[in-house]
Protein backbone atom coordinates (compact mmCIF):
# COMPACT_ATOMS: atom_id res chain seq x y z
CA UNK A 1 0.00 0.00 0.00
CA UNK A 2 1.68 3.63 -0.77
CA UNK A 3 1.57 5.62 1.87
CA UNK A 4 0.12 9.35 1.16
CA UNK A 5 3.28 11.76 0.81
CA UNK A 6 1.96 14.32 2.95
CA UNK A 7 -0.23 13.65 6.22
CA UNK A 8 -2.69 16.30 7.20
CA UNK A 9 -4.76 14.37 9.29
CA UNK A 10 -3.17 15.21 12.81
CA UNK A 11 -6.53 15.06 14.80
CA UNK A 12 -7.06 11.68 14.16
CA UNK A 13 -3.63 10.27 15.00
CA UNK A 14 -0.60 12.22 14.94
CA UNK A 15 2.11 10.22 13.54
CA UNK A 16 4.77 8.19 15.52
CA UNK A 17 7.48 10.64 17.19
CA UNK A 18 10.85 9.24 16.78
CA UNK A 19 11.16 9.77 20.28
CA UNK A 20 8.21 7.39 21.03
CA UNK A 21 9.09 4.67 18.37
CA UNK A 22 12.91 4.41 20.32
CA UNK A 23 10.91 4.02 23.56
CA UNK A 24 8.79 1.40 22.41
CA UNK A 25 11.63 -0.56 20.39
CA UNK A 26 13.50 -0.87 23.82
CA UNK A 27 10.98 -1.96 25.82
CA UNK A 28 10.12 -4.43 23.24
CA UNK A 29 13.49 -5.53 23.83
CA UNK A 30 12.89 -6.29 27.25
CA UNK A 31 10.94 -9.78 28.60
CA UNK A 32 8.54 -10.58 31.35
CA UNK A 33 5.61 -9.35 33.56
CA UNK A 34 5.62 -6.24 35.15
CA UNK A 35 4.26 -7.39 38.06
CA UNK A 36 6.97 -9.97 38.41
CA UNK A 37 9.34 -9.37 41.57
CA UNK A 38 12.47 -10.30 40.09
CA UNK A 39 14.76 -8.20 37.89
CA UNK A 40 13.19 -8.38 34.55
CA UNK A 41 9.72 -7.94 36.18
CA UNK A 42 11.29 -4.68 38.01
CA UNK A 43 13.35 -3.24 34.30
CA UNK A 44 9.11 -3.70 32.73
CA UNK A 45 7.76 -2.10 35.77
CA UNK A 46 10.77 1.07 36.12
CA UNK A 47 9.48 1.94 32.21
CA UNK A 48 5.57 2.04 33.41
CA UNK A 49 6.80 4.37 36.59
CA UNK A 50 8.52 6.19 34.62
CA UNK A 51 5.93 6.98 31.86
CA UNK A 52 3.87 7.69 34.46
CA UNK A 53 5.32 10.62 35.82
CA UNK A 54 5.40 11.98 31.95
CA UNK A 55 2.22 11.84 31.10
CA UNK A 56 1.15 13.03 34.36
CA UNK A 57 3.57 16.64 34.03
CA UNK A 58 1.70 16.98 30.66
CA UNK A 59 -1.37 16.75 32.24
CA UNK A 60 -0.56 18.55 35.93
CA UNK A 61 -2.00 15.12 37.63
CA UNK A 62 -0.29 13.51 40.65
CA UNK A 63 1.27 10.23 39.49
CA UNK A 64 -1.28 8.42 41.17
CA UNK A 65 -3.91 10.01 39.07
CA UNK A 66 -3.17 8.24 36.35
CA UNK A 67 -4.15 4.56 35.53
CA UNK A 68 -3.17 3.55 32.06
CA UNK A 69 -5.56 2.27 29.72
CA UNK A 70 -5.82 0.43 26.08
CA UNK A 71 -7.27 3.26 24.59
CA UNK A 72 -9.15 6.80 25.27
CA UNK A 73 -12.59 5.42 24.28
CA UNK A 74 -11.62 2.94 27.27
CA UNK A 75 -11.55 5.65 29.70
CA UNK A 76 -14.04 7.54 28.77
CA UNK A 77 -16.32 4.28 28.96
CA UNK A 78 -14.79 3.45 32.39
CA UNK A 79 -15.18 7.20 33.43
CA UNK A 80 -18.64 7.67 32.22
CA UNK A 81 -20.32 3.81 32.82
CA UNK A 82 -18.23 3.18 36.01
CA UNK A 83 -18.72 6.74 37.48
CA UNK A 84 -22.62 6.75 36.58
CA UNK A 85 -22.38 3.40 38.82
CA UNK A 86 -20.88 4.02 41.80
CA UNK A 87 -22.17 8.20 42.23
CA UNK A 88 -25.21 6.87 41.82
CA UNK A 89 -26.17 9.13 38.94
CA UNK A 90 -29.66 9.74 37.71
CA UNK A 91 -28.98 11.24 34.02
CA UNK A 92 -25.87 11.87 32.00
CA UNK A 93 -25.54 15.17 30.39
CA UNK A 94 -23.63 15.73 27.28
CA UNK A 95 -23.28 18.20 24.35
CA UNK A 96 -24.43 17.75 20.54
CA UNK A 97 -21.04 17.71 19.81
CA UNK A 98 -19.50 14.95 21.52
CA UNK A 99 -17.43 12.40 20.30
CA UNK A 100 -19.09 9.31 19.32
CA UNK A 101 -17.23 7.65 22.54
CA UNK A 102 -18.79 9.69 24.87
CA UNK A 103 -22.74 9.67 23.06
CA UNK A 104 -22.34 5.81 22.87
CA UNK A 105 -21.02 5.74 26.51
CA UNK A 106 -23.73 7.75 28.14
CA UNK A 107 -26.44 5.31 26.07
CA UNK A 108 -24.87 2.41 27.76
CA UNK A 109 -25.15 3.61 31.38
CA UNK A 110 -29.40 3.05 30.76
CA UNK A 111 -29.62 6.60 32.03
CA UNK A 112 -31.78 9.38 30.33
CA UNK A 113 -29.20 11.41 28.65
CA UNK A 114 -29.70 15.35 28.28
CA UNK A 115 -27.92 16.60 25.42
CA UNK A 116 -26.83 20.55 25.25
CA UNK A 117 -27.19 22.48 22.15
CA UNK A 118 -24.52 23.89 20.33
CA UNK A 119 -24.32 27.66 19.25
CA UNK A 120 -23.35 28.87 15.70
CA UNK A 121 -20.45 29.07 16.96
CA UNK A 122 -19.56 25.64 17.67
CA UNK A 123 -19.42 26.32 21.72
CA UNK A 124 -21.89 24.39 24.31
CA UNK A 125 -24.89 26.46 25.37
CA UNK A 126 -22.96 27.04 29.11
CA UNK A 127 -26.64 28.63 29.69
CA UNK A 128 -28.42 25.62 29.22
CA UNK A 129 -25.72 23.44 31.03
CA UNK A 130 -26.01 26.24 34.46
CA UNK A 131 -29.78 25.86 34.19
CA UNK A 132 -29.60 21.82 34.01
CA UNK A 133 -27.25 21.49 36.90
CA UNK A 134 -29.54 24.12 39.03
CA UNK A 135 -32.46 22.42 38.48
CA UNK A 136 -31.91 18.73 39.11
CA UNK A 137 -32.85 16.83 41.70
CA UNK A 138 -30.58 14.10 41.63
CA UNK A 139 -26.79 13.55 40.57
CA UNK A 140 -25.53 14.60 36.97
CA UNK A 141 -23.04 12.66 35.23
CA UNK A 142 -21.91 15.86 33.16
CA UNK A 143 -19.59 14.37 30.41
CA UNK A 144 -18.41 17.20 28.11
CA UNK A 145 -14.93 17.41 25.74
CA UNK A 146 -12.64 20.29 26.36
CA UNK A 147 -11.75 20.63 22.03
CA UNK A 148 -13.78 19.40 19.41
CA UNK A 149 -12.24 17.13 17.19
CA UNK A 150 -13.69 18.23 14.15
CA UNK A 151 -13.91 22.09 14.05
CA UNK A 152 -11.08 22.61 17.00
CA UNK A 153 -13.45 24.52 18.71
CA UNK A 154 -11.94 25.42 22.29
CA UNK A 155 -14.85 24.83 25.19
CA UNK A 156 -14.50 27.85 28.15
CA UNK A 157 -13.34 25.14 30.47
CA UNK A 158 -13.03 28.01 33.11
CA UNK A 159 -17.07 28.45 32.96
CA UNK A 160 -17.78 24.75 32.78
CA UNK A 161 -15.85 23.89 36.15
CA UNK A 162 -16.90 27.21 38.05
CA UNK A 163 -20.76 25.54 37.10
CA UNK A 164 -20.49 21.88 38.17
CA UNK A 165 -17.01 22.00 40.32
CA UNK A 166 -18.94 23.41 43.23
CA UNK A 167 -22.26 20.95 43.23
CA UNK A 168 -22.31 17.97 44.05
CA UNK A 169 -22.46 16.48 40.36
CA UNK A 170 -20.08 14.75 38.98
CA UNK A 171 -17.70 16.07 35.74
CA UNK A 172 -15.93 13.90 32.93
CA UNK A 173 -13.84 15.88 30.42
CA UNK A 174 -12.66 14.42 27.29
CA UNK A 175 -9.33 15.89 26.88
CA UNK A 176 -8.26 14.02 24.21
CA UNK A 177 -7.32 16.97 21.85
CA UNK A 178 -6.61 19.41 24.40
CA UNK A 179 -3.63 17.02 25.78
CA UNK A 180 -0.23 18.44 24.60
CA UNK A 181 -1.86 21.78 22.77
CA UNK A 182 -2.98 23.08 26.48
CA UNK A 183 -2.06 22.82 29.90
CA UNK A 184 -4.84 20.54 31.41
CA UNK A 185 -3.67 21.23 35.11
CA UNK A 186 -5.88 18.72 36.45
CA UNK A 187 -4.84 18.22 39.96
CA UNK A 188 -5.75 21.89 40.38
CA UNK A 189 -8.88 22.02 38.39
CA UNK A 190 -12.62 20.94 38.79
CA UNK A 191 -13.29 17.82 36.97
CA UNK A 192 -13.59 14.60 38.91
CA UNK A 193 -11.93 12.37 35.60
CA UNK A 194 -10.75 13.53 32.32
CA UNK A 195 -9.36 11.04 29.52
CA UNK A 196 -6.34 11.32 27.45
CA UNK A 197 -4.68 9.26 24.45
CA UNK A 198 -1.71 8.09 23.12
CA UNK A 199 -1.78 8.40 19.19
CA UNK A 200 -3.28 11.93 19.28
CA UNK A 201 0.44 12.75 20.61
CA UNK A 202 2.49 10.97 18.91
CA UNK A 203 2.78 7.68 20.60
CA UNK A 204 1.27 4.65 19.20
CA UNK A 205 -2.59 3.48 18.82
CA UNK A 206 -3.59 1.03 21.51
CA UNK A 207 -2.77 3.36 24.55
CA UNK A 208 -4.78 6.09 26.77
CA UNK A 209 -5.38 7.18 30.33
CA UNK A 210 -8.15 8.12 32.60
CA UNK A 211 -7.19 10.65 34.93
CA UNK A 212 -8.88 10.40 38.13
CA UNK A 213 -9.20 12.60 41.41
CA UNK A 214 -8.75 10.31 44.82
CA UNK A 215 -12.68 10.63 45.71
CA UNK A 216 -13.59 8.75 42.35
CA UNK A 217 -11.00 6.08 42.74
CA UNK A 218 -13.37 3.72 42.98
CA UNK A 219 -14.36 3.77 39.49
CA UNK A 220 -13.10 0.45 38.25
CA UNK A 221 -14.65 -1.69 35.36
CA UNK A 222 -11.65 -3.98 34.75
CA UNK A 223 -10.86 -6.04 38.05
CA UNK A 224 -8.65 -8.49 36.90
CA UNK A 225 -4.95 -9.15 38.96
CA UNK A 226 -4.82 -5.89 40.67
CA UNK A 227 -2.64 -4.12 38.06
CA UNK A 228 -2.93 -0.08 37.81
CA UNK A 229 -3.60 0.67 41.38
CA UNK A 230 -6.72 -2.23 41.43
CA UNK A 231 -7.98 -0.19 38.81
CA UNK A 232 -7.94 -1.61 35.59
CA UNK A 233 -6.64 -5.28 35.41
CA UNK A 234 -4.90 -6.61 32.56
CA UNK A 235 -0.85 -6.98 32.28
CA UNK A 236 0.08 -3.77 31.14
CA UNK A 237 1.17 -3.21 27.75
CA UNK A 238 4.91 -1.80 29.03
CA UNK A 239 5.86 -1.04 25.51
CA UNK A 240 3.08 1.09 24.71
CA UNK A 241 2.81 2.78 27.90
CA UNK A 242 6.85 3.73 27.54
CA UNK A 243 5.89 4.72 24.18
CA UNK A 244 3.23 6.86 25.60
CA UNK A 245 5.44 8.51 27.86
CA UNK A 246 8.06 9.66 25.58
CA UNK A 247 5.68 11.11 23.49
CA UNK A 248 4.17 13.16 26.72
CA UNK A 249 7.56 14.11 27.24
CA UNK A 250 8.66 15.60 23.91
CA UNK A 251 4.98 16.52 22.60
CA UNK A 252 5.27 19.90 23.25
CA UNK A 253 8.77 20.72 21.98
CA UNK A 254 8.17 19.62 19.11
CA UNK A 255 4.60 20.81 18.50
CA UNK A 256 6.37 24.53 19.19
CA UNK A 257 9.26 23.69 16.92
CA UNK A 258 6.62 23.36 13.93
CA UNK A 259 4.72 26.43 15.09
CA UNK A 260 1.63 24.63 13.88
CA UNK A 261 -0.87 28.41 14.65
CA UNK A 262 1.48 29.82 11.85
CA UNK A 263 0.91 27.10 9.46
CA UNK A 264 -2.80 26.87 10.12
CA UNK A 265 -2.95 30.92 9.59
CA UNK A 266 -0.99 30.61 6.69
CA UNK A 267 -3.79 28.01 4.95
CA UNK A 268 -6.68 29.83 6.36
CA UNK A 269 -5.38 33.17 4.60
CA UNK A 270 -4.66 31.21 1.25
CA UNK A 271 -8.25 29.74 0.99
CA UNK A 272 -10.07 31.25 -1.44
CA UNK A 273 -12.61 34.29 -0.36
CA UNK A 274 -15.67 32.41 -0.63
CA UNK A 275 -14.57 29.41 1.61
CA UNK A 276 -16.54 29.12 4.53
CA UNK A 277 -14.26 27.97 8.02
CA UNK A 278 -16.53 27.05 10.70
CA UNK A 279 -16.08 27.24 14.22
CA UNK A 280 -15.11 30.49 16.71
CA UNK A 281 -12.23 30.35 19.07
CA UNK A 282 -10.37 27.10 17.73
CA UNK A 283 -6.91 25.40 18.89
CA UNK A 284 -4.36 26.47 15.81
CA UNK A 285 -4.05 22.90 14.46
CA UNK A 286 -7.32 22.98 12.87
CA UNK A 287 -9.34 24.19 10.12
CA UNK A 288 -12.33 23.02 9.36
CA UNK A 289 -13.57 24.62 5.78
CA UNK A 290 -16.49 24.39 2.87
CA UNK A 291 -16.19 25.62 -0.91
CA UNK A 292 -20.16 25.83 -1.47
CA UNK A 293 -20.45 23.50 -3.94
CA UNK A 294 -17.43 20.95 -3.70
CA UNK A 295 -18.54 17.68 -1.91
CA UNK A 296 -16.17 16.58 0.44
CA UNK A 297 -15.78 13.28 -0.94
CA UNK A 298 -14.99 14.26 -3.97
CA UNK A 299 -12.28 16.44 -2.41
CA UNK A 300 -10.42 14.22 -0.67
CA UNK A 301 -10.31 11.66 -3.00
CA UNK A 302 -8.72 14.00 -5.71
CA UNK A 303 -6.40 15.28 -2.66
CA UNK A 304 -5.76 11.53 -1.79
CA UNK A 305 -4.76 10.80 -5.42
CA UNK A 306 -2.02 14.18 -4.71
CA UNK A 307 -0.66 12.27 -1.77
CA UNK A 308 -2.99 14.59 0.82
CA UNK A 309 -4.04 13.32 3.28
CA UNK A 310 -7.26 15.34 5.14
CA UNK A 311 -10.66 14.42 6.45
CA UNK A 312 -14.07 15.28 6.50
CA UNK A 313 -14.74 14.72 10.17
CA UNK A 314 -14.44 12.26 13.11
CA UNK A 315 -12.19 8.69 11.62
CA UNK A 316 -14.57 7.12 13.96
CA UNK A 317 -16.97 5.93 11.18
CA UNK A 318 -15.52 3.14 9.68
CA UNK A 319 -14.09 4.75 6.86
CA UNK A 320 -17.07 6.12 5.39
CA UNK A 321 -17.81 9.97 4.68
CA UNK A 322 -21.11 10.64 6.25
CA UNK A 323 -22.84 14.14 7.44
CA UNK A 324 -21.25 15.77 10.52
CA UNK A 325 -23.40 15.49 13.67
CA UNK A 326 -20.72 18.65 15.00
CA UNK A 327 -22.03 20.97 11.80
CA UNK A 328 -25.64 20.56 12.12
CA UNK A 329 -25.63 21.06 15.88
CA UNK A 330 -23.77 24.16 14.93
CA UNK A 331 -26.75 24.92 12.62
CA UNK A 332 -24.76 24.43 9.13
CA UNK A 333 -26.96 23.94 6.03
CA UNK A 334 -26.65 19.88 5.24
CA UNK A 335 -25.46 21.13 1.85
CA UNK A 336 -22.64 23.52 2.83
CA UNK A 337 -22.27 20.34 5.56
CA UNK A 338 -21.30 17.93 3.09
CA UNK A 339 -18.43 20.29 1.15
CA UNK A 340 -16.76 20.03 4.81
CA UNK A 341 -12.86 19.70 4.96
CA UNK A 342 -10.90 19.36 8.06
CA UNK A 343 -7.29 19.53 7.78
CA UNK A 344 -5.07 19.10 11.01
CA UNK A 345 -1.73 19.92 11.39
CA UNK A 346 0.71 18.43 14.44
CA UNK A 347 4.53 18.11 15.07
CA UNK A 348 5.65 17.54 11.55
CA UNK A 349 3.78 19.78 9.84
CA UNK A 350 5.34 22.15 7.33
CA UNK A 351 5.25 25.16 5.50
CA UNK A 352 5.46 22.87 1.97
CA UNK A 353 2.73 20.51 3.37
CA UNK A 354 0.61 23.74 3.64
CA UNK A 355 1.57 25.15 0.04
CA UNK A 356 1.33 21.73 -1.71
CA UNK A 357 -2.30 20.99 0.17
CA UNK A 358 -3.14 24.91 -1.01
CA UNK A 359 -2.09 24.16 -4.81
CA UNK A 360 -3.85 20.90 -4.92
CA UNK A 361 -7.06 22.02 -3.75
CA UNK A 362 -7.08 24.85 -5.82
CA UNK A 363 -6.87 22.64 -8.87
CA UNK A 364 -9.86 20.68 -7.71
CA UNK A 365 -11.71 24.07 -7.49
CA UNK A 366 -10.22 25.26 -10.97
CA UNK A 367 -11.50 21.73 -12.40
CA UNK A 368 -14.92 21.75 -10.41
CA UNK A 369 -15.29 24.95 -12.17
CA UNK A 370 -14.37 24.28 -15.81
CA UNK A 371 -16.74 21.43 -15.37
CA UNK A 372 -19.08 23.77 -13.68
CA UNK A 373 -18.40 26.32 -16.89
CA UNK A 374 -17.57 29.08 -14.80
CA UNK A 375 -13.79 31.30 -15.45
CA UNK A 376 -11.02 29.88 -13.28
Amino acid sequence: MTRAAIYLDHNAASPLLPEARAALVAALELTGNPSSVHGHGRALRNLIDTARSQVAALAGAERKQVVFTGSATEAITQAIVGGAKVFASTAVVISAGEHAAVSKAAEATGLPVITIGLLPDGSIDLDQLAKIVAEAEGNLMVALHWVNNETGVVQDIARINAIVGPTRHTLFIDAVQAFGKLPLEFAASAPDMMAVSGHKIGAPAGIGALLVKAHADVVRLIPGGGQEQGRRGGTEAAALIAAFGAAAAAIAERYAAADVSRLTAQLEAALPADAVIFGGNRLGNVTNFAMPGIKNATAMMGLDLMGLSVSSGSACSSGKVGPSHVLAAMGVAPELADCALRVSLGWNSTEADVDAFVVGYQSILERHRARQGQAA
